[in-house]
């Protein structure tokens, strides 16, 4: 007998027929002779209309109001796919955050958990019920409900996994798995039917929309096998599991794309030791992420500093760096909000010269310019025009021989 965890997002329970299908589902796998516990997301676009009815009703959103607010998205799932599962005849109990054991920080709507104190699941479990949870969300440590920002229901999911030692974690979506690049820009995209930790968490680190990178970081952290899959046809997915130092890997496994980022130039930076830790000190102090950094090359002592940042983060951090230039001796800060990313991922990177070069020359070929470069072990990124980034995304997913037979 398994122990699963299963993930179902919010196109999953979209709607009354949905949630049956789904309680249908999870009723067959508890059938088979698994346990089963179940990670629910708000219906369809609910956290979406209820950010609109905040924004309507008042034109600041306390952030302690506001979790409160949307947790009662995943709320109305779990008690629904609870309903649902005793009409299939399968004896379930609906928890929240809270009740599931799931303590937090106090950083109220991107709070990371801090500890999971899962006996009511497991006491649910042992008694032959489906716990059925609510996702995106915990209670902090100061007793206040909190959520987990966007796509916590994955890292929900996740954390029980690891905390109940489940043998798998399934996480449920509107596609049939990881796909080499998004097949709304590349039409010949195909599923891939295996992927490590390390390219998964590349793969959500710039740009791919299938699972949050903290849920994924988890799940290696703590060895919690997952498996992507579609709730519309119930086919096998794609694992995320620990790569296998037996199998020969793919040189380049998928091509990703960004375009929610925007670059911050500090310009006319004095070239000493401290001033790049002072700028970026201070941006961290506001909570703003920063992704790629380029320093420019120092001409008589002066250089310039460009990194990219959220979108949402722009206005915050383009206020900090111009607080900051006089400080560090910098002549000006500008920005640029038309700027994309894209990104080839591979594990078979390490092993297999070339893989720069073929790329550079893919995007040279077709007269597409590099702004930004940045690289790890199995992925090189570029920063470009945004407009120019569904094209580069379709020459460089032909070039390294993704497109589908």
């Amino acid at each position: 007998m398994a122990l699963i965890v299963q993930k179902f997002g919010g196109t999953s329970v979209g709607d009354a027929d949905r949630i049956r299908a789904v309680a249908d589902h999870v009723a067959r796998t508890k059938a088979a002779g698994n346990d089963v516990v179940v990670v629910v997301s708000a219906m369809g676009k609910f956290t979406d209309d209820l950010i609109r009815l905040a924004d309507d009703v008042s034109p600041t959103r306390p952030p302690r109001e506001l979790d409160m607010l949307l947790t009662a998205g995943e709320r109305i799932s779990m008690a629904l796919v609870s309903m649902a599962l005793g009409a299939c005849g399968v004896e379930a109990a609906s928890f929240t955050g809270s009740q599931a054991g799931i303590i937090t920080d106090t950083d109220h709507t991107r709070a990371k958990i801090l500890e999971i104190r899962p006996d009511r699941i497991r006491e649910a479990v042992d008694a032959g019920l489906v716990p059925v949870v609510a996702g995106f969300q915990g209670v902090s440590t100061e007793r206040d409900i909190t959520t987990l920002g966007r796509g916590g229901s994955d890292v929900t999911a996740v954390a029980l996994a690891a905390a109940l030692k489940a043998d798998v974690c399934e996480i449920y979506t509107d596609v049939t798995g990881v796909f080499s690049a998004d097949p709304r820009v590349v039409v010949n995209a195909r599923r891939i039917p295996k992927v490590s930790f390390d390219e998964m968490m590349e793969i959500s680190a710039t740009g791919g929309r299938v699972l949050m990178l903290r849920s994924v970081e988890f799940a290696r952290r703590h060895g919690v096998p997952l498996h992507v899959r579609s709730s519309f046809t119930w086919e096998p997915g794609t694992w995320i599991v620990e790569e296998d130092p037996t199998m020969e890997e793919a040189v380049v496994s998928a091509v990703t794309d960004d375009t929610s980022e925007a670059k911050i130039t500090v310009g006319g930076v004095p070239d000493r030791p401290g001033v790049a830790a002072h700028l970026f000190r201070q941006l961290a102090d506001r909570g703003i992420n920063i992704d790629m950094i380029v320093q420019n090359i120092s001409a008589k002592g002066i250089t310039d500093i460009s990194f990219t940042v959220a979108k949402t983060d722009l206005v915050a951090a383009s206020e900090t760096c111009d607080k900051v230039k006089d400080e560090i001796g910098a002549t000006e800060v500008t920005s640029d909000d038309n700027i994309g990313r894209v990104s080839i991922i591979g594990a078979g990177m390490k092993s297999n010269p070339g893989v720069t070069a073929l790329m550079f020359e893919t995007l040279s070929e077709n007269g597409i310019n590099i702004e930004m470069i940045s690289t790890s072990s199995i992925r090189i990124s570029c920063v470009m025009r945004a407009e120019k980034v569904a094209d580069a995304v379709r020459y460089l997913h032909t070039a390294f021989g993704l497109d589908a037979a």
